[in-house]
């Protein structure tokens, strides 16, 4: 029986999407793979290009969610669980649409609750039989949640690319980086609305707005 990784990349920034993957994984794939997953944020975008390869040819399924900046608002304004509670609702989508048979499921845990986080996911399930294991750090636990890590990280950066190529170079997307708050204060500063690809609902705007 097959086991799957759920993981996502994307959650901090204030542009851009936030993606969640699913990688399902039989025990030949998992023993093929143990050698080279590992947490994404340790790799190079070369290194994680590289390895994402060896994922696809290696597991027996991939799922991805994609979640745009419009939805990640609605749901920190308007969820009670914020963004955990998105994330927990995608990964319960995600596993629902796997073809393949799946026994357990790795997930990374954004609350500091893993069984909160797990008992979120499998109240959304309507899958039946698969045991939800959820853990903080999970990609430094699991090789099917680093292989999700990677395959999200991956993704998410290809997207962010080619939003550049639309949008104009706005650095990492992460509040931190002044080229990410100067493309936004750009248009904050000429009243022009805001691009739907940065996030409204992070307090990035509003500070920068004092500002």
């Amino acid at each position: 029986m097959s086991e799957a990784g759920v993981d996502e990349a994307g959650r901090g920034p204030a542009i851009g999407p936030l993606v969640v993957a699913c990688v399902v994984l039989d025990s030949a794939g998992l023993a093929f793979l143990r050698g080279y997953v590992k947490d994404s944020k340790l790799l190079t975008p070369r290194a994680r290009s590289r390895i994402y390869r060896l994922i696809e040819a290696a597991a027996e399924e991939i799922k991805l969610k994609v979640l745009e900046p419009r939805e990640v608002d609605w749901a920190v304004e308007n969820l009670p669980r914020g963004l955990n509670e998105l994330e927990a609702a995608a990964t319960a989508e995600l596993i629902d649409s796997l073809e393949n048979p799946v026994e357990v499921v790795y997930v990374d845990s954004p609350d500091p609750l893993p069984g909160r986080y797990a008992e979120m996911i499998k109240s959304r399930l309507r899958r039946a039989g698969v045991e939800v294991v959820a853990a903080n750090r999970a990609e430094t636990l699991y090789p099917h949640v680093a292989a999700a890590s990677i395959v999200a990280k991956v993704v998410r950066d290809g997207i962010i690319e080619g939003l550049k190529r639309e949008y104009g170079d706005f650095g990492s997307g992460y509040p931190s980086d002044p080229k990410t708050r100067s493309f936004i204060e750009r248009f904050l500063r000429e009243g022009a609305e805001l691009p739907p690809i940065v996030r409204r609902s992070w307090k990035t705007l509003d500070r920068l707005k004092l500002g």
